[in-house]
């Protein structure tokens, strides 16, 4: 009984090993731009074993092949593996935006800054989403948190005076787009 679970052990421990090389390699032909080899290698592994970054990496690359609908249940499914990966949540967001379904980007981008307050684009885009819904005073908000992460960043300060604009602000629209013109003459 001992040896079966030692052997038992050592096979499960060589899948998991093998599991992360492939996906590993995956990631790395994937960042290659060498798409056909990153699904070859990603569908390798078992999925009960992908990680939630196999399944979003899945999912891009059958976006990049035109099959959004694949693309989403791949995304879905990179959330079922993990629910607080920011990244299949923001994929989602990406995806609905491009689809002029602005409600489901604007949930999926406010979980996706709930689970990672440090990236200052998935705020512009939920700011982005807000502008096209019209609820311009949450475009505000989202902007000015976006610029207090990254400040440096032209297009936050541009679609920020926009917002100005919206709000009928012109000194501070036009504060906003000075700094662009300095971003952009850097």
């Amino acid at each position: 009984m001992r040896r079966f679970l030692i052997t038992a052990l050592l096979l499960f421990s060589t899948a998991c090993f093998a599991s992360e090389d492939l996906s590993k390699q995956a990631t790395a032909f994937y960042s290659d731009n060498n798409f056909q080899k990153t699904m070859d290698l990603i569908l390798q592994i078992d999925e009960k074993e992908r990680t939630a970054q196999d399944w979003l990496i899945l999912g891009n690359v059958l976006e990049d092949k035109g099959e959004q609908e694949n693309a989403v249940f791949m995304y879905q499914k990179a959330i079922s593996t993990d629910p607080k990966y920011y990244k299949a949540y923001y994929n989602l967001a990406n995806y609905n935006m491009q689809n002029n379904r602005l409600n489901l980007a604007v949930q999926n981008y406010k979980k996706a800054a709930s689970l990672n307050k440090e990236n200052p684009y998935v705020l512009y885009n939920l700011s982005c989403a807000y502008i096209k819904l019209g609820e311009i005073k949450k475009a505000k908000t989202a902007l000015n948190k976006a610029i207090m992460l990254r400040s440096d960043i032209p297009e936050f300060h541009y679609n920020l005076a926009y917002v100005y604009k919206q709000l009928d602000k012109p000194k501070l629209a036009q504060t906003y787009l000075d700094n662009f013109n300095k971003l952009t003459n850097q």
